[in-house]
């Protein structure tokens, strides 16, 4: 029996790569690869393979030396760690051209991911209807949380507002923000932000394409 170690306290960056691992065992899964090694495994993840056996050992005993990691079993333990199974319904504040490209999308991939209201304090969206969702206001906020259950916001609302939208998403009771505005916000310790840089990610792009060449 392979033993477990239930929730383990992983770093933001190991998170993340755990999302990547359980993407490509699905495409793996799809193709009919029943197991793969951590070699392997890193020419199709781009991670080191020493990083991705410290990453696996930090979750529990998933594989056995000469033998490699058994695809539909990592596939399992993943999809339990990171909760794929239950519906993650989400709130999205800011309906500009980035806010309505994320609600025309609403993570196709991902059945259990699904942006169930959206929100502007521009007049002229309110109410406008994008991807079959109405704009609300953002004080309906509190109310449509409670309403359908949302237990994750997103803000891509520009960095001189961010707070703002921040501060009324933690007045809603939500504990978990997804910030496309890079600039830190101050939030109580019990909520958590997660930033998203476009300008910063394009520039590591660029940086390391121009070093391979």
């Amino acid at each position: 029996m392979v033993k477990l170690i239930e929730k383990p306290h992983l770093s933001k960056a190991a998170a993340k790569r755990l999302s990547l691992y359980l993407r490509c065992l699905n495409e793996l899964n799809t193709a009919g690869v029943t197991k793969i090694r951590s070699s392997e495994f890193s020419r199709l993840t781009q991670v080191g393979s020493a990083t991705i056996r410290r990453d696996f050992s930090q979750v529990g005993e998933l594989g056995r030396s000469g033998y490699g990691y058994d695809v539909a079993y990592l596939i399992k333990v993943f999809n339990e760690l990171l909760d794929v199974h239950d519906e993650k319904r989400i709130a999205l504040i800011g309906c500009g051209n980035l806010g309505q490209a994320l609600l025309k999308n609403n993570f196709r991939r991902n059945a259990n991911l699904n942006i169930s209201c959206a929100f502007d304090n521009d007049p002229e969206k309110i109410g406008r209807e994008v991807a079959g969702q109405i704009i609300q206001p953002l004080e309906n906020l509190p109310q449509l949380v409670a309403q359908e259950n949302i237990s994750v916001a997103i803000s891509t609302v520009p960095s001189q507002f961010s707070q703002a939208a921040v501060n009324a998403i933690v007045k809603s009771g939500l504990t978990a923000i997804l910030n496309f505005a890079p600039d830190p916000v101050d939030v109580p310790p019990t909520v958590n932000v997660h930033y998203i840089d476009l300008t910063t990610e394009l520039q590591t792009l660029i940086y390391f394409d121009e070093q391979s060449e």
